[in-house]
């Protein structure tokens, strides 16, 4: 029966080579221990059968002659008779005891093997015949008269002699059967020796044919395990391009190929995983462009030299150290992640340069609390935000307008929201404009700032988090941005100019 995992066979299971093992080692112990038992069994046997004829012919050859002559000298000098010789319990009847003996011999006749045992059973068994003969000629005479002298002669001559025959066949059987423990030991030797050969060399066969079954099995087994270590190591040291090769047809096979599985599933989340970081790095670079872009520097200097030349020396200073300070977070050594604090001081930065520029249309508003500043925030994430809050929605207004910028913390959510009091946007208008942040165009689309900033949020704190847009025509408009709230490593807060 073949076992399916993930539909492929396993032809041969872990647990059938390992069965293997045993099976190989077990199966001869077990037959050797079999065959022994069954020979020491069968020996056993016929040494016990033996003792037990022998042990049937000894009693009669111990107690028949001495029975028998004592109760026929009782019966012939008349101190008993045959009818009343049950009654007395030290005589046997003699009827009884030839017939007792007859029985026992019968049935060692029918168990013995010998031939020359069996000779002497049937020389018994006739012999107890004419006892019995001579036993009744007795009975007769004694029915009669006269016929003591006859009768004391007959024991003498006859019984007496018959038992005396008897006793010596039993013994002669008892011969011939002790001479089967002779030829029963001789076999036995004979076949002790040949287990104890057979033993070796079957003991030989299992210790060869174990270390042969042991060396295949366990290397089917160890093989493909130190394969997989080898590859593991090689995916942990960031190789995902390395395939494991398995052709056991076995559960190593299947985790081999869940091995490669993993490992190609691995490859492609790096390789997406570097596709998207490729994608961000694309993006922080065109926003890095568009905050550093020269027509806002050659802007900014410009307004910095008519500053000068109107002799307002101290609102230039102003303007050039909140320069200084945004193109110092721009730069934030490298950072991707900034402090709430530190972003803070780049939008202010930012809005300060803008209303020297725009003094007569921009006033701005920065509510942000002081226990939101030492979580973290992607760097330029506000900025873009305010940036289309002016260009799109202030400057359009032909008149002064507002950008508040506030933010607050939600549990494990921080929220901010950049509102500006400008044209705002229809219904029509709104829609496009979110389709353009999800789907982001060509860089001088309307929602090229914003589209960056909503993937830039999704990258890096997942798509759960995101940028919403919120206006109504002619009232304005809000934009919404939620990050995690996780707070800043290390955290330095640099307070800038104000």
């Amino acid at each position: 029966m073949r076992n399916y995992n993930n539909g492929k066979p396993i032809k041969y299971p872990l647990r059938v080579k390992l069965f293997l093992v045993s099976v190989v080692i077990i199966i001869p112990m077990i037959i050797l221990s079999v065959y022994q038992i069954v020979a020491l069994h069968n020996y056993s046997t016929a040494y016990d059968t033996i003792v037990r004829r022998i042990t049937s012919a000894n009693n009669y050859n111990l107690n028949f002659k001495q029975e028998m002559d004592e109760s026929m000298y009782k019966i012939v000098v008349e101190a008993e008779s045959f009818e009343s010789i049950d009654d007395n319990y030290d005589l046997k009847n003699p009827y009884k005891l030839i017939e007792a003996a007859k029985d026992s011999f019968t049935n060692l006749q029918e168990i013995t093997s010998s031939r020359e045992s069996l000779d002497w059973i049937k020389r018994i068994l006739l012999n107890l015949d004419t006892l019995k003969d001579r036993i009744n000629e007795i009975r007769e005479n004694l029915k009669q008269t006269g016929h003591y002298e006859e009768n004391i002669k007959m024991l003498e001559s006859d019984i007496y002699i018959l038992t005396e025959l008897f006793q010596e066949e039993i013994q002669n059987y008892i011969y011939y059967e002790t001479q089967n423990f002779e030829a029963i030991r001789q076999s036995l030797d004979e076949q002790v020796k040949y287990v104890i050969q057979t033993m070796i060399v079957a003991l030989y066969s299992i210790i060869i044919a174990s270390v042969l079954v042991n060396i295949l099995v366990t290397d089917s087994i160890t093989k493909p395990i130190r394969m997989l270590c080898d590859k593991t190591a090689m995916v942990a040291r960031g190789d995902f391009t390395t395939r494991a090769t398995c052709a056991n047809h076995d559960e190593l096979s299947i985790l081999s190929d869940s091995f490669n599985h993993m490992a190609f599933k691995l490859e492609q989340q790096v390789k997406s995983i570097r596709l998207e970081q490729e994608n961000l790095r694309y993006m922080e670079s065109k926003l890095l462009q568009a905050q550093i872009n020269p027509h806002f520097l050659y802007n900014t200097l410009d307004t910095i030299i008519w500053l000068i030349e109107g002799d307002k020396n101290k609102e230039a200073i102003d303007i050039v150290v909140s320069l200084s300070e945004f193109f110092r977070i721009v730069v934030s050594k490298g950072k991707d992640f900034i402090t709430i604090r530190e972003e803070e001081i780049h939008i202010k930065s930012y809005l300060q340069i803008q209303q020297s520029r725009y003094k007569d249309i921009l006033d701005y508003e920065i509510n942000i609390p002081e226990e939101l500043y030492g979580y973290q925030i992607l760097k330029m994430t506000l900025q873009p935000l305010i940036e289309n809050s002016i260009y799109h929605g202030i400057k359009m207004l032909r008149a002064r307008g507002k950008i508040t910028v506030t933010g607050e913390i939600m549990g494990e959510v921080i929220c901010f929201h950049v509102i500006d009091n400008g044209i705002g946007m229809n219904e029509e208008e709104l829609n496009a404009l979110r389709k353009e942040v999800e789907m982001p165009g060509s860089e001088l689309s309307t929602g090229f700032g914003l589209a960056n900033v909503n993937k830039r949020i999704k990258l890096n704190y997942g798509n759960m988090y995101r940028l919403d847009i919120q206006s109504k025509k002619g009232e304005g408009t809000d934009i919404i941005i939620k990050i995690p709230a996780r707070l800043q490593e290390n955290e330095r807060i640099e307070v800038g100019y104000e």
